[in-house]
């Protein structure tokens, strides 16, 4: 796929959207891998290629929350652990499924949670002051984290949603805090899902790496979105990036 300099243009411009809105919430993707079927890539090279950005802005996000003393760590390998086996399991099946079936499983997830920041907030913003949990403690958290690294290693697009739900809703971790330890795992399922379709030989890299130029910028103002915004904004912040990513997938 050849790229004038428009279409290098738009694809920084939509990846730094994509990259606020991963860091803050999730669903970015959804604007990112559009724009690239639209410019000609075929749907599971576009969705290979789109975790080239997605690698880079976790490093540059995680460091940013680092910075802002905003990362608990006190549980991450536990958490990690489960999700880690879903992104594998996930990138597998990515690696061999028919094109077809993304798109339905992209636009039933959105739905789903939709509804759940809609109707039942407290799910991915619990209310301050509660107590964390461990996932030691927690057996749906464990099947919610192997869950979303499966959704997370298959198609990326909406996983930060998943994440959030398992990390904030199960976990009880505030809505900060969730973000920065669900670009952990997006950067662990990433790096395994990236190694999957390097195998299948699925990456575009030219394409990826001009994706990342836009994605780091939007990390950054992702990060101090997330960390100096009130929680309740957040919220709303999420609900409508839902909506939107909801309504990406189905026009795509």
């Amino acid at each position: 796929m050849e790229l004038a300099g428009l279409e290098i243009f738009i694809l920084i411009g939509v990846a730094l959207l994509a990259g606020a809105i991963n860091t803050v919430a999730g669903g970015g993707s959804n604007l990112v891998l559009p724009t690239l079927m639209i410019m000609g890539m075929p749907p599971e090279v576009a969705n290979a290629t789109n975790r080239v950005g997605i690698f880079v802005e976790s490093v540059v996000a995680i460091s940013e929350f680092k910075r802002h003393k905003k990362l608990e760590t006190f549980d991450l390998k536990a958490i990690l652990i489960p999700m880690a086996i879903g992104g594998l399991l996930g990138s597998l099946a990515a690696a061999f499924a028919p094109p077809d079936i993304l798109k339905p499983v992209l636009i039933g997830t959105m739905i789903c949670m939709s509804l759940l920041v809609l109707f039942k907030p407290a799910v991915v913003s619990p209310p301050t002051g509660t107590e964390v949990r461990r996932v030691s403690e927690t057996p749906s958290a464990w099947i919610g984290l192997l869950a979303a690294g499966f959704y997370g290693g298959f198609i990326q697009a909406g996983v930060g949603f998943l994440l959030l739900a398992s990390i904030a809703g199960t976990l009880r971790y505030d809505i900060v805090r969730a973000n920065a330890i669900k670009l952990v795992c997006t950067f662990v399922f990433t790096l395994v899902s990236l190694g999957i379709f390097i195998w299948q030989d699925q990456v575009a890299w030219v394409e990826g790496l001009i994706l990342s130029v836009g994605y780091v910028a939007g990390a950054y103002f992702g990060v101090k979105l997330a960390v100096y915004t009130d929680p309740k904004v957040l919220r709303w912040f999420l609900f409508v990036a839902t909506l939107l990513a909801g309504g990406a997938a189905i026009f795509s």
